[in-house]
């Protein structure tokens, strides 16, 4: 059975999983790197972009690869948001593929929600995004479908995750607790009230610094 699953959704104490003033150089916003800075050692950020020269692997990373590496697997489809995919504007550039160059690190079908049509963007590692215009019940119909089996991931950012939630169709939910407060930006639970009442929740903190939270439902 297919399950939906949300994984490395790095908040802030107060809850915001990115900040103001995203752009072409900034896709965080104001936050930076703070909220990512737990991710960056890890083996499973390094393999995916071929950073081990410049930032050897740190062993204090291997609690929190446990965590990161699980995002991966099982994926057969994504649904991310269109600011994901891009900063501001980017459905005014034909040219824009994305934020991660010509290997991103999906390797299956990525559903983009966006209202502005376009033609879908196909890299040869298995990476496809396509653009669509869908309330997340029809989009998520429509990942699973993609995912042949395999679980859906939402990727982002914290809108749409918050939309897939309120939905009450996210099976498991993985946030990263960053002892950084941002005191503006997007934030997760606006309206999420007794969102814990329905699933069991684990939570690790790792040397690093950050807490693993984990909401699964079964």
């Amino acid at each position: 059975m297919t399950r939906v699953r949300v994984h490395n959704l790095a908040l802030s104490l107060d809850g915001f999983g990115t900040g103001v003033d995203q752009r072409l150089e900034s896709p965080f916003g104001h936050a930076g790197t703070r909220l990512m800075e737990w991710f960056f050692p890890t083996p499973t950020f390094q393999a995916q972009t071929g950073d081990r020269e410049r930032r050897p692997v740190d062993p204090a990373a291997a609690a929190d690869d446990v965590f990161a590496r699980r995002g991966f697997e099982g994926i057969g489809a994504e649904i991310m948001g269109s600011r994901k995919f891009g900063p501001p504007g980017w459905p005014d550039d034909p040219d824009w593929r994305g934020w991660w160059g010509e290997e991103p690190p999906f390797r299956t079908p990525v559903l983009v929600l966006t209202h502005t049509p376009r033609e879908p963007v196909v890299f040869p590692n298995g990476t496809e995004f396509r653009f669509l215009s869908a309330e997340p019940r029809e989009a998520l119909a429509r990942a699973t479908e993609l995912a042949d089996g395999l679980d859906v991931r939402i990727g982002g950012g914290p809108s749409t995750v918050r939309a897939f939630l309120a939905a009450g169709l996210v099976d498991l939910l993985h946030v990263v607790q960053v002892p950084v407060i941002l005191g503006r930006g997007e934030r997760l639970w606006d309206g999420l009230e007794g969102l814990e009442r329905g699933y069991d929740i684990e939570a690790t903190t790792t040397p690093s610094g950050v807490t693993h939270l984990v909401f699964s439902r079964e």
